[in-house]
């Protein structure tokens, strides 16, 4: 057990998926400290002004250190992470610098400081191509690029130090992370942008030309890829209750989170155009190298142990915000950000 109204320290926390952690966690009342370098993230994006921001280096041991001696951390999430599939490719010592080993000095500091609890964004580019469909945790994991291995490599560091000096961990393998905040104060927002759905609505919004889909022979029903898709906010939920798991004690887990619901890029395009009205100019091109026809998710075993089910399952829970991030106030971005590394 460790005390559950200690400080949790956020890496990443202002990304994406960490942005939305971070305002379900401190909207439960609880104590958040976030550590963002914003080469991706908004500060902006933190809006809950009871967070700290820091900004700096998850591999910055001295700043880290200096954290835990004032805020005495009983448990660390950790989004920190790259996730460009294609430049892992083109550039793998980036990723394995970033993605594992400035973790590893993270994972130092929280050894000096007796912190024993860690909730890791994983991801299912563990499992490469899927061997069996739905994909359970049994699915061998085999990635087949560098930014996959790269958290593979970290989960496996996390098994060795749970039998090396007790730190306990859940890794959360994320299908594919969507949707924004209903009242669309927050969202999402990358630069480049290579989610299908942020790139639809550019393409509906004429921020770009046409939304290419790649390939339209794959062995599913209307011949384009499958995918699960994941609200952001359920994600959220999955951290926070992983944390609480961790914090009453429980024993360390691996655990895939998605919906179980697998839809298609012309589905998504089909939802779009309900959505906005307005109709996606398309281009087709050919497949790419190394795209499943199919990535569906089993998330039973998240049920089983955290006792969390995905709530958003329609793909018009993920379009329907996500339009109103991209046409909202913001227009689909955070404006620059005041605080710089």
């Amino acid at each position: 057990m460790i005390d559950q109204s200690a400080p949790i320290l956020v890496t990443g926390g202002a990304g994406y998926i960490g942005s939305h952690t971070v305002r379900l966690l401190a909207g439960q009342g609880r104590k958040i400290v976030v550590l963002d370098n914003l080469v991706f993230g908004h500060d902006q994006a933190i809006i809950d002004e009871s967070v700290e921001l820091v900004v700096g280096e998850v591999g910055d041991q001295a700043l880290v250190r200096s954290l835990f001696e004032k805020h005495q951390f009983g448990a660390v999430i950790h989004f920190a992470a790259y996730a460009y599939v294609g430049e892992s490719v083109t550039n793998p010592l980036k990723y394995y610098q970033n993605n594992t080993a400035e973790p590893i000095k993270l994972l130092q500091v929280m050894q000096e400081f007796g912190c024993e609890v860690f909730v890791f964004s994983s991801t299912c580019a563990t499992y490469g191509v899927p061997d069996k469909l739905p994909i359970t945790e049994t699915n061998q994991q085999n990635p087949i690029n560098p930014y996959g291995m790269s958290k593979l490599m970290v989960e496996r560091i996390l098994a060795d130090c749970d039998t090396a000096w007790g730190l306990r961990s859940a890794c959360l393998r994320y299908f594919n992370a969507s949707g924004c905040s209903p009242d669309g104060l927050i969202g999402e927002d990358h630069n480049p942008e290579t989610h299908l759905i942020p790139r639809v609505m550019m393409a509906v919004t004429g921020e770009i030309e046409h939304v290419e889909v790649f390939g339209t022979d794959y062995d599913t029903p209307d011949g384009t890829c499958i995918r699960d898709y994941i609200h952001v906010d359920d994600l959220a939920d999955a951290h926070a209750r992983a944390l609480d798991h961790l914090a009453a004690g429980g024993p360390s887990v691996r655990c895939n989170l998605g919906t179980g619901v697998g839809v298609s890029v012309k589905e998504i395009i089909t939802a779009v155009e309900a959505v906005s009205g307005k109709t996606v100019p398309v281009k087709y091109g050919p497949r790419r190298e190394g795209d499943p026809p199919s990535l569906v998710a089993d998330p039973t075993l998240a049920k089983e142990l955290l006792g969390w089910v995905a709530t958003r399952r329609d793909i018009r829970d993920m379009v329907g915000p996500a339009w109103l991030w991209a046409t909202g106030p913001h227009q689909g971005r955070y404006p620059e950000n005041k605080n710089k590394a």
